[in-house]
């Protein structure tokens, strides 16, 4: 008989373990994300995706959360770059609505977000 702690692992492990073989790996190239897909919410997310922005609620407003989270994600790739551990919460919205306004002209549509970012302010986020 195997004792009881070492049979909850063995339990707890195979359901752990295969729960994380059933899922999907998802990424979005971010580099990839250019001013249309970003201003117009098309960010092209896998249809294998194993996961839902339900606690969002509305339909609408599940790819303007996944336009925040590549804003949130690029803010942290340009910090990083810059070996800052701040977040200015004060101006991260300005900086939003900048790459925002830029992208939003037709002309830079085409224009990748993050060639976007460092053309609007400057590869800082």
């Amino acid at each position: 008989m195997i004792p009881k702690p070492i049979a909850t692992g063995i339990v707890f492990s195979s359901i752990v373990f295969a729960t994380a073989s059933t899922q999907a790996q998802v990424g979005v190239d971010v580099s990839k994300i250019t001013c249309d897909q970003f201003v117009h919410d098309k960010i092209p997310i896998p249809s294998s995706a194993s996961f839902s922005f339900s606690a969002v609620g509305s339909k609408e407003a599940q790819p303007m959360l996944s336009r925040w989270l590549i804003t949130a994600w690029l803010g942290g790739y340009y910090n990083a770059k810059r070996n800052n551990r701040i977040v200015d919460l004060d101006t991260f919205e300005d900086k939003v609505n900048k790459v925002t306004n830029y992208c939003y002209d037709e002309k830079n549509w085409k224009v990748p977000v993050m060639k976007a970012i460092e053309q609007v302010l400057g590869g800082r986020k």
